[in-house]
């Protein structure tokens, strides 16, 4: 399998210069390990917990694993035994009353980050580096240099100098495929892939969890949110749907959220106004995924089907997301409805500045900027408006508004 430079290495090699612990998260196979075996150095050994034997060592004599192990030690899986944290604590807060170094002792992995980040909040507190990773941008596969994502017109012209031309064809050959590393790196079969990834994901990382009791009706409910995506998130909907309580349904979309499988974006809301929806938005991280629960046999299917503006909205705002989780951050993004059905798709917020973006599919859309004017009512600093569409290059719609090319993300 051929690596592709992943975004977020700058990041975890910089933070290991100051942290002693560095923790990096995220969906299931999106190259969390791979990454991580890529950078490490060549005295710094490697362990998973999915290993049965050391696993039975991390969890009966802690002390022993870490003398077995030593550091620099690079721990894959490591939420499979959480205990192991408070053995990492004093190891890294003996070396620091020495006064000796001890950033970068301990790298992790894993794909539970709701298990996890409980773990480190309670052990590591102040000691530890968290990041996200997410599935293959495409500026990834495109080989383009890390450009954290702004929508201000100087940035965007910064990372149009790199971007790579795609037409609509190409871009929902991009959506239909995902990110996932193995399926763009190697020729194996999408549906099989797929297909496997399902199953890993519901037999190894859902059924350890006391919230899924069943896994058919969860089965059920993931197939309902990916046809759901880039829409409102109504819990009470998904249960009548589903069969399940309220309740349960919102402890599901946790789960998902927790795993990096979707993204909730929330709505924009100021105290200037009480006609706004509450409602947040829900999207998949990688469309490959969603494409496949819904059963899109191809790309041109999508494209000419009834949810190709959803799925090229949740194709905009992952790959949006991505640059954000790789540069470290968390995406302050929102979008805008209010109760007369006005809506923004994002709105990238810097405290009282807003960035307002629409997406669009046409490759001049017209009055895609009809709603821009409604932030003109909060006391906010509005920026020029973006619309994400298929252009091909970067050109002003009028004063105020710019069209820029989807394939420059």
């Amino acid at each position: 399998m051929v690596y592709v430079t992943r975004h977020l290495e700058k990041q975890v090699l910089e933070a290991s210069k100051h942290y002693p612990v560095v923790m990096v998260c995220g969906q299931r196979q999106v190259g969390k390990s791979t990454m991580m075996n890529h950078l490490r150095e060549p005295n710094r050994r490697y362990v998973t917990l999915d290993d049965i034997q050391a696993r039975h060592l991390a969890e009966t004599d802690p002390m022993l694993f870490f003398e077995t192990y030593g550091s620099p030690l690079l721990i894959d899986e490591f939420q499979r035994v959480p205990s192991i944290l408070l053995e990492i604590k004093r190891i890294i807060d003996l070396k620091a009353l020495n006064g000796e170094d001890n950033c970068g002792m301990f790298w992790l992995t894993g794909s539970q980050k709701f298990m996890m980040m409980r773990s480190v909040s309670e052990s590591l507190a102040g000691r530890a580096a968290v990041f996200e990773m997410s599935g293959l941008s495409s500026a990834e596969l495109d080989n383009r240099p890390f450009i954290p994502f702004h929508p201000d017109l100087t940035s965007l012209r910064n990372r149009m100098a790199f971007a790579v031309k795609k037409n609509i064809h190409d871009i929902y050959k991009m959506i239909f495929n995902g990110g996932m590393p193995k399926l763009c790196t190697t020729s194996i079969d999408r549906d099989r892939y797929y297909t496997d990834y399902l199953n890993t994901y519901l037999e190894r990382d859902i059924h350890d969890l006391s919230q899924v009791g069943k896994l058919r009706e969860f089965s059920q409910f993931l197939v309902f949110m990916a046809a759901h995506t880039a829409q409102e998130l109504k819990y009470s909907e998904i249960a009548n749907a589903i069969g399940i309580s309220a309740p349960t349904a919102k402890t599901w979309v946790s789960i998902l959220e927790s795993s990096g499988v979707i993204f909730i974006l929330q709505p924009y809301f100021s105290n200037q106004t009480k006609r706004l929806t509450k409602t947040p938005k829900v999207y998949f991280m990688d469309t490959g995924l969603a494409a496949y629960l819904c059963r899109w046999p191809n790309a041109e299917t999508i494209d000419n089907g009834a949810m190709d503006g959803a799925f090229l909205e949740t194709y905009v705002v992952s790959e949006i997301v991505k640059t954000y989780l790789n540069a470290g951050r968390r995406p302050d993004l929102y979008y805008y409805r209010d109760i007369d059905k006005k809506e923004i798709d994002l709105l990238v917020c810097e405290g009282d500045t807003l960035y307002p973006i629409e997406i669009k599919k046409a490759k001049a859309p017209v009055d895609a900027d009809k709603y821009f004017v409604i932030l003109h009512k909060f006391s906010a600093n509005i920026q020029p408006g973006i619309v994400m569409c298929m252009c091909d290059e970067m050109m002003p719609y009028n004063r105020d508004t710019w069209y820029f090319p989807i394939a420059g993300i």
